[in-house]
Formats: structure tokens, C-alpha cells, sequence
């Protein structure tokens, strides 16, 4: 039996630790080599050579050209220079008075991208269509193709696996459908969020037909406050910010060297850790989901079981309110969420889960846990224990609750 004092952590979607040995690579940028990258000194060439490294390690790993890596400060600023860089380089080249662009996502993004297009279309900038999801959590790809065709189409962006349910999207069958469209032309591009993908799937960006990638250190046990942007060479895309002549002029301000040296450090251990992790991983969350499943009365997977992120379960428990159901997990030393942290201070049901089919009150008394390389199967044993137990509390209270009500009101 597990040490009931120690902590598990189980919301590695949400972000992962900081690998030791990735920090101890960072150390020295972070004392004795502080130089600025810019700077034409021996300090600064330090610094730089340091960025530049680390720039062909990305890379390699997404089979690229050094010159389409552009650091930023995580995948949410990559998904908005994307998306408003796109409609905004559309403008330029063909002028303000041009027919608006048709731009497409998915209706279960994350937010970074979903309210980059919702902004766009408030502003009315361009006509957005918003593709539907099937009750397993996938693209509908006959409606996808359908919209495609549209002429005025400029940028289709789906997200590679969905952070919430941890389905995962045919980013390949889509990009070879684009090709297939494109034809001649340069529209419409292709964009993949492929933040919760990095760790586990291939990010190969020609042999997926991808002409944007965004992803994030801190999802890869890299540090927080780094991450990048693939931006094929030749595609359309104005930049959002002025400034200095950082990464090519295309996103100033100095960089974040310490954590860019850290970016790249935590690849490696991807590339290295990637197939030992993804056997792992899936034999404990088919554990976990058989076990939760079996033992839990009126429970229910949100999403397919089979093509998901090898660390992803997301469960739905009738009568359960899953904020609560946290919380009470979280005295005990368990930590997990109830969807994506980014939105995690909303009141509203998850997008993700409505957009499954799932009613309000389903998508409220949903639980996300996500697992990692320091999970154990007796972390998952002794959270199936109090989880179970957490639900039977809970249900006990709701019923004690709605009995207390219908005694009061409805005078029985």
C-alpha cells in the first residue's frame, strides 16, 4: 500500500515537473552564462550559439529546416500568431477591399486557438466555420472536406490531440486532403496544435503536410514560459509584434535562453523516452479505465478508448459534481482537474465535452486524469481506492441533500 501522506500527481496535461537533469542544463544560462543573445560579444556568442543549437535540435526532431523554428512563449502565442498572422498576411497581399478569407477549426480546440477565431470573426475579418465531433470525440472528416472546398478557403487548423479527452485527430489524412486541394495554390495552409501530441506521437511535419506546428516545453517536462512555432518556409504569415531583430525579425524580444537550452534538452528525453513511455503509459490507463469502469457504478468514459493519448482518462460519474469531486481528491493528496487549466476558473461547462453530445450536467460531473513518467501502478490503485470512495461520499451527500429538498418543498 502506498505512503498515504505522499502527493500523486495526475494532471500531466495540465503541465509536467521539471526533469532534473533538464534543469541542470539550464543552470549555467541561468548564472554564468547570462549573456544576451544579440549582444556581439563573447558572452553574447555564448548565448547565442547556445539558441541556435537548440534550434536545429527542434528541428531535427520535426524533420525541418532550422530557419521554420521560431521560439515563443509557449503554444498559445503560436496558435495566435498563426491564426491572426494568416487572415492579416490574406489583407496584404490582396488588399483590404478582397473578398473575406473562410478560415476553419474544430468546435473542441483549446481555447488559445478557439478564441483566436472567435475573435476574428467578432471583428468580422473572416468567415469561420467551426467543424462538428462525433460522440467518440473525432473529427466529422466528410464536413471538413466539404468546407474545405469553399475557394476563399486560407487556413484550416485542427488540433492534433484534443487536451480534455485525449482523442486522437488524423492530422496526415487531413494534410494529404489539403494537398489534394490545394492543388497550385498556396491556400488554404494547415495548422496543428500539437501541444499534447509531442510526447508520444510522430511530429514529422512532411510527412504530416503541415505548414504551422505549436507546442510547448512545459508539456514535455521542459520549463514553463517556452515554447515554439514550425512556419514552413514561403507560407504567408505577418508578424504580430515590432521590435528588435530576434528570430529573424519575426518575433522580437531577447531570448529566453536558459529556457530555449531547457526546450531542447527536454526533445531529446522525448525522442530518447518516447516508445518505452507510450507501452507504459497505455498499459496503465487501460488499467486505470477497465478498473474505473468495473468498480464504479453508473461510470463512463468521455471519448474513445482506443485511439487516445496513451496518458489520457476521462471519466463522467452520474451525481457527482466533478469541481467537488477534485477537491475532495486533492485533500487526500490526489491531484487531477476536470478539464483544461486554462479555463479552469470558468463556471461554464467544458466546450469539449458539450461538443461530444454530452448535456451540461454530464459534462459537469466529468474528472480528467492524465498520467506521466513518474505515475506508478500503485499510484493508480490507491487513487482508484479513494476515488470510490470520494463518489460514494459524494453521492451520499447529493441524496441526503435532494431528500432534505423534496421533504421542504414538496411536503413528504
Amino acid at each position: 500500500m502506498i505512503n498515504k501522506k505522499k502527493k500523486i500527481y495526475l494532471d500531466y496535461a495540465a503541465t509536467t515537473p521539471l526533469d532534473k537533469a533538464i534543469l541542470q542544463t539550464m543552470l549555467p544560462y541561468l548564472t554564468f552564462k547570462y549573456g544576451n543573445s544579440m549582444s556581439i560579444h563573447s558572452f553574447g556568442m555564448e548565448a547565442s550559439l547556445a539558441v541556435e543549437a537548440a534550434r536545429k535540435d527542434l528541428a531535427n526532431f520535426l524533420n525541418s529546416k532550422a530557419e521554420e523554428i521560431f521560439f515563443t512563449s509557449g503554444a498559445t502565442e503560436s496558435n495566435n500568431i498563426v491564426i491572426k498572422g494568416t487572415v492579416d498576411a490574406y489583407y496584404k497581399k490582396f488588399g483590404k477591399n478582397a473578398p473575406k478569407p473562410h478560415i476553419v477549426t474544430t468546435k473542441f480546440e483549446h481555447h488559445s486557438v478557439l478564441n483566436a477565431f472567435k475573435t476574428i470573426e467578432k471583428e468580422d475579418l473572416a468567415e469561420v466555420s467551426y467543424i462538428n465531433i462525433s460522440k467518440d470525440g473525432f473529427i466529422d472528416f466528410n464536413e471538413l472536406k466539404s468546407k474545405i472546398k469553399k475557394p476563399n478557403t486560407v487556413l484550416v487548423s485542427v488540433v492534433y490531440v484534443n487536451s480534455e479527452i485525449g482523442t486522437v485527430q488524423p492530422i496526415k489524412k487531413i494534410g494529404n486532403l489539403i494537398k489534394t486541394m490545394r492543388k497550385d495554390n498556396i491556400y488554404p495552409l494547415f495548422h496543428t496544435d500539437a501541444t499534447q501530441a509531442v510526447n508520444y506521437f510522430s511530429c514529422d511535419v512532411t510527412d504530416l503536410g503541415i505548414d504551422f506546428l505549436s507546442f510547448s516545453s512545459h508539456k514535455i517536462y521542459g520549463p514553463k514560459g517556452i515554447g515554439a512555432l514550425y512556419l514552413k518556409k514561403n507560407v504567408p504569415l505577418k508578424k504580430l509584434f515590432d521590435g528588435g531583430e530576434q528570430e529573424n525579425g519575426f518575433r522580437p524580444g531577447t531570448h529566453n535562453v536558459a529556457g530555449i537550452v531547457g526546450f531542447a534538452k527536454a526533445i531529446e528525453f522525448v525522442i530518447k523516452n518516447k516508445n518505452k513511455d507510450f507501452v507504459r503509459l497505455k498499459t496503465l490507463r487501460n488499467f486505470f479505465i477497465d478498473k474505473v469502469l468495473e468498480e464504479i457504478l453508473d461510470s463512463n468514459l468521455n471519448g474513445s478508448k482506443e485511439n487516445r493519448s496513451p496518458n489520457n482518462c476521462n471519466f463522467r460519474f452520474k451525481n457527482i459534481e466533478g469541481e467537488s469531486l477534485v477537491l475532495m481528491l486533492d485533500q487526500i493528496g490526489i491531484a487531477c482537474s476536470t478539464g483544461s487549466a486554462c479555463s479552469s476558473s470558468s463556471l461554464q461547462a467544458s466546450h469539449v465535452l458539450l461538443s461530444i453530445g454530452l448535456r451540461p450536467e454530464e459534462a459537469h460531473s466529468s474528472l480528467r486524469i492524465t498520467l506521466g513518467r513518474d505515475t506508478t501502478k500503485q499510484d493508480i490503485e490507491f487513487t482508484i481506492e479513494k476515488l470510490k470512495q470520494s463518489i460514494e461520499k459524494l453521492r451520499k451527500l447529493s441524496g441526503s441533500v435532494l431528500t432534505d429538498y423534496f421533504k421542504k418543498y414538496k411536503g413528504n
